[in-house]
């Protein structure tokens, strides 16, 4: 099982790239708990838009993606999960992440389940992730987590209510938002093993298609 982080931040080292770090690990996490009786690899990729801005620059006016961005763009597609995060810009995404997304097949995260996150340095700009983010990826069609994970820069280090109005911290909102990618994870076809079901931790996902024959039926 294929999980990846998209982590769009601009300097080194990045609140954006620690907190792509912090839900892969946790989201990773949880996978393998879930597969303590049962035959559950995990890889874990984080990919680092700032490396790549200089060929998501040529792509753009090209069409050609040089080989570390098409490395990039296969891992992405080939994931069973996905984790964005990026750095809020005027308001909405930056321009780095929404240019890497432009690359990316439209049909190439089509029921890949998504993690949505952002950083910025007031918690007045959390709705980024309601506004802008969740439309861009339900264009690519794919099912994004019910909670969506936003750090402004007075959520670190902090263990008491978010800057964003949330009675939990940032730890408990990127453990809650971790388990319900790892959910859907999971619950994806051919994802299952015999130890699926049991109680893990793992909230039990039922697939969109299935509920909507059950609607059907």
């Amino acid at each position: 099982m294929k999980l990846v982080a998209v982590s769009a931040g601009l300097s080194s080292p990045s609140s954006t790239r620690l907190l792509a770090d912090r839900l892969a690990t946790s989201a990773a996490g949880r996978l393998r708990q879930a597969g303590a009786t049962a035959e559950i690899e995990v890889e874990v990729e984080v990919v680092e838009l700032r490396d790549l801005a200089l060929d998501i620059a040529k792509h753009l006016v090209t069409g050609f993606p040089p080989p570390a961005l098409g490395a990039a763009l296969g891992a992405v597609a080939d994931a069973d999960g996905l984790i964005a995060v990026t750095p809020v810009f005027n308001a909405s995404y930056s321009g780095l992440f929404k240019s890497f997304f432009d690359l990316v097949d439209p049909d190439a995260l089509t029921g890949t389940p998504v993690l949505l996150a952002a950083t910025g340095g007031t918690a007045r700009h959390s709705l980024v992730l309601d506004h802008a983010l969740r439309p861009l990826f339900a264009h690519l069609r794919a099912p994004t987590v019910p909670t969506a994970v936003y750090a402004a820069s007075e959520d670190w280090g902090s263990r008491g209510p978010g800057a964003d109005g949330h009675a939990d911290g940032l730890a408990a909102r990127i453990d809650r938002a971790a388990g319900e990618l790892a959910g859907l994870m999971a619950a994806r076809p051919g994802m299952r093993t015999a130890g699926a079901g049991r109680d893990n931790g793992i909230p039990d996902v039922v697939p969109f298609e299935q509920q909507l024959a059950r609607l059907g039926g």
